[in-house]
């Protein structure tokens, strides 16, 4: 079982944390059942309540993430955090993307506790994981390329990663993921992380989400937290 690190981070961004989850199973069915249909809707109503009216900044979780990507060079909103599109898209009138169970459960979690949430497929990562600042030789595939440009996007020198021991999982901390690693119907372990920057519980976002795949989605799950008192994360086998 992998760990996750974080320390390199820890200097610039003492106060990242991280709930570091490992689900375990027999695959999901590719759509949502009906009570997790309702969770979904459930969570981009009550986005809705709590934010409409009010610009993407003012939302603290949202906000927070802005702040952080300042701190290694991201200027602008060119490239928002994972959970900032989501609560854009939803706060439009727009519902949830529909990709499949896990992953609209995630995507739920993710908008109603305001936090960063990625997921892979733990068989198809390798060794231990970190967040870390991008090295030379790094290498990502884009899973949704923008039109015109190859989908093998290195990330930049300075800017924040998540990866495994051969490659990127994740550009910008929690903007684009790569292609090689994304959860489907058939994964049966997943590797998924809950991430805030000085807003937010990660520890009340991980027990939802894995309260709610064990009953909609009979997956087994087990999550440590990795943050400046403890800056690496170790997950026990199943």
């Amino acid at each position: 079982m992998p760990s996750l690190d974080i320390s390199d981070l820890l200097p610039r961004f003492p106060h990242f944390r991280v709930a570091f989850v490992v689900l375990d199973g027999q695959g999901f069915a590719p759509e949502r059942s009906n009570s997790l249909d309702k969770f979904v809707a459930a969570a981009e109503a009550d986005c809705r309540a709590r934010w409409s009216g009010m610009e993407l900044s003012a939302i603290p979780g949202v906000a927070a993430w802005r702040s952080a990507y300042k701190g290694f060079g991201i200027k602008s909103t060119s490239y928002r955090s994972s959970v900032e599109r989501l609560a854009k898209r939803v706060l439009a009138g727009d519902a949830l993307p529909r990709i499949n169970a896990f992953v609209d459960l995630y995507n739920a979690i993710s908008l109603s506790h305001v936090l960063c949430v990625g997921a892979d497929d733990l068989d198809r990562t390798t060794g231990d994981l970190a967040f870390r600042f991008a090295r030379d030789g790094d290498t990502f595939l884009d899973m949704a390329p923008i039109e015109g440009l190859p989908a093998e996007q290195p990330p930049k020198a300075g800017e924040v990663v998540y990866a495994d021991e051969a490659h990127v999982l994740c550009r910008r901390w929690n903007w684009r993921q790569d292609a090689r690693t994304i959860v489907t119907p058939q994964t049966q372990s997943i590797v998924l992380t809950i991430q805030s920057n000085d807003w937010g519980s990660v520890e009340d976002a991980a027990d939802a989400l894995c309260m709610r795949a064990a009953a909609d989605l009979d997956m087994n799950a087990r999550w440590k937290v990795a943050d400046a008192h403890a800056p690496v994360a170790t997950i026990n086998d199943f």
